[in-house]
């Protein structure tokens, strides 16, 4: 199969979904490439940088059949169309009854971890989990950051694409032509008998090598990408810890009201799995201040291999849940 990056597997889906369907449009400030060559200026628009009327302007249009994609860019510039956010495109279908469709994809960039200082390097997507109304995607390779794309904009509610800045020179295989990933449906990354850890975006790649890691030392880790924080596959990730025991979870976000404490609320109110719990969950986060933009003081506040190894032998060392 061929390989492709994150970046370009992203440009891929919106270019094969605007060929796929002519009611596709883009609106924003800035592209990748050169979309006008291929679809013109009726399909493509340059917009002043204006977020809150691209976000509004995007529900109408939706509405009125198109199937627009806003490029916010990064996450940072969407904070001036919360209001659109907020009151309009997470209740607007709920407030028409069901009546009409407003299949919009808002697009943005996240995370730290390149210097880019703290209001460049956030990863702010628990705001929008709290919006009931709004889908939310957060993938995690080259493969599902097409096929999740795809899904988003055949999506016929508001969905709101994170895409990690960090992963965009990621290179994986991905399959041509018309591939489609679902939403709500998680991925076992990596088969797993001793702790499970659910690894968000970048950290689904630090997951990954943390377990290649203790795989040397004879500790066996399940790793779980959710793929979509709304909907959130929270079975397949109860299943997996109902099977080892113990659970870490990997988010770039700092802890309070994360997702990474969505997914540890949902495990611990399950009885079933909550009872096959051997130690406390683990969060693997960035530390609650605004993300420094010196190197080492960046590199202090995010997670990174050496925490989440250091959680998975917590929850490996703790003593037995009470039951």
């Amino acid at each position: 199969m061929r390989e492709i990056s994150f970046a370009q597997a992203l440009d891929e889906a919106v270019a094969e979904e605007m060929r796929r369907d002519d009611r596709v449009i883009m609106l924003g400030t800035d592209f990748t490439g050169d979309p006008l060559k291929e679809f013109g200026p009726a399909r493509v628009r340059y917009t002043p940088i204006s977020e809150s009327v691209l976000t509004g302007m995007a529900l109408g249009a939706g509405a009125c059949g198109f199937r627009p994609i806003v490029n916010w860019r990064m996450v940072t510039f969407s904070f001036v169309a919360m209001d659109q956010i907020v009151n309009q495109a997470s209740k607007i279908r709920y407030m028409f009854g069901g009546q009409a469709d407003f299949p919009v994809t808002y697009r943005c960039t996240t995370g730290g971890g390149s210097g880019s200082a703290a209001q460049h390097s956030q990863s702010p997507y628990s705001m929008w989990m709290h919006l009931a109304g709004l889908k939310i995607i957060l993938p995690a390779t080259p493969a599902d950051a097409k096929g999740l794309l795809k899904s988003a904009i055949r999506d016929n509610n508001p969905v709101v694409s994170f895409e990690c800045s960090r992963l965009n020179a990621v290179v994986g295989a991905v399959p041509e032509g018309d591939h489609v990933v679902p939403l709500g449906v998680a991925r076992v990354a990596r088969a797993g008998t001793d702790v499970t850890v659910v690894g968000l975006a970048y950290y689904l790649q630090e997951a990954l090598k943390t377990a290649d890691e203790m795989a040397r030392d004879g500790i066996s880790v399940e790793v779980i990408d959710p793929r979509t924080l709304v909907p959130l596959d929270v079975e397949t990730i109860r299943a997996s810890v109902r099977k080892t025991g113990r659970l870490v979870v990997v988010d770039e976000a700092p802890p309070t009201c994360s997702a990474a404490s969505e997914i540890a609320a949902l495990i611990a109110e399950d009885a079933a799995t909550f009872g096959a719990l051997r130690a406390p969950i683990q969060r693997v986060c960035a530390v609650a201040v605004p993300v420094p933009y010196s190197p080492p003081l960046e590199n202090a506040a995010l997670p990174d291999r050496a925490r989440i190894a250091a959680a998975i032998r917590r929850v490996l060392d703790a003593a037995p849940v009470p039951a």
